[in-house]
């Protein structure tokens, strides 16, 4: 176990975060219970956190924040917090996403990890492994912070019809999934489309990815496979992948009518029935 007393600040954001949020509650002359009390968390949360045993979250880091007084510096090294527990080879990722300007997505299987819920993302990171979900899960959702910036990235996602039929956690966790999509209709920035089976042959067949694009610097393409991810800038995979883009987004549906065909597959697939679908199991 940390001892509190020995907690290197320098070590990683997690601890650093620790460090400050134990040295403001002390300078407020609060104890850990005290401060639970105050952000109706416990006692035992703040240590842990204090030592570096327990992710925050952004919650907690703001309720700190105005307890405190501390000008939001929880808030924002709460982000920095979340990124590090990224798996390593996704870090880079997680860096390019919050840098972008545009994000172009297109998904063969699963909804995008931006746009999923929280009971989804815990399905889909739970498959195969379940240990220290409850923070591997924290950690994903923290990844859509970058919609709350200022200037938010314009993103557009093109989905399978078969990520939406894919029951990933069962039939309420679905119907959940498949309202969170729809509830994007009124926002400008976050724009889906959904390539039905009907389109046939594609220019996606080869599988899903991403194309980073930056105010300044060369756009990214991204693919990612087991364990692994594959970030490129070069000039010929940027342009062969943007060239698919965009025949992707001809075949999909408009934005219209893939709203219509995710509602249409709430009432046929995931309907108000009971949910007898339970958890993955691959």
């Amino acid at each position: 176990m940390t001892h509190i007393n020995v907690l290197d600040p320098g070590a990683s954001p997690l601890d650093y975060y620790g460090f400050e949020l134990r040295r403001h509650r002390e300078a407020a002359g609060l104890t850990q219970r005290q401060l639970g009390d105050i952000v109706n968390y416990t006692g035992s949360l703040v240590g842990q956190i204090e030592t570096a045993r327990k992710l925050p979250t952004p919650e907690f880091s703001e309720r700190v924040d105005a307890a405190l007084g501390t000008g939001g510096l929880l808030s924002r090294l709460v982000t920095l917090v979340m990124r590090s527990q990224q798996p390593a080879w996704f870090q880079q990722v997680a860096e390019l996403q919050a840098r972008a300007t545009e994000i172009y997505s297109f998904e063969t299987h699963m909804i995008h990890g931006l746009l999923q819920t929280e009971a989804y993302a815990r399905a889909v990171l739970g498959a195969l492994d379940r240990s220290n979900l409850d923070d591997r899960t924290a950690v994903r959702i923290a990844r859509q912070n970058i919609f709350d910036k200022e200037e938010p990235p314009v993103f557009w996602a093109v989905l399978s019809e078969a990520a939406l039929r894919q029951a990933i956690g069962g039939r309420s966790v679905m119907r959940d999934q498949l309202a969170h999509l729809l509830a994007f209709e009124s926002t400008p920035r976050i724009n889906i489309q959904i390539l039905p089976f009907s389109a046939g042959a594609h220019a996606g067949l080869q599988g899903s990815f991403d194309v980073y694009r930056f105010a300044r610097d060369p756009s990214i393409v991204y693919t990612e496979g087991y364990g692994s991810g594959h970030p490129t800038a070069n000039p010929d995979t940027v342009k062969d992948c943007s060239l698919r883009y965009d025949h992707l987004q001809a075949s999909a549906l408009s934005l219209r009518e893939s709203a219509e065909l995710i509602r249409s597959l709430m009432e046929e697939s995931h309907g108000e029935q009971g949910d007898s679908g339970g958890d993955p199991v691959a």
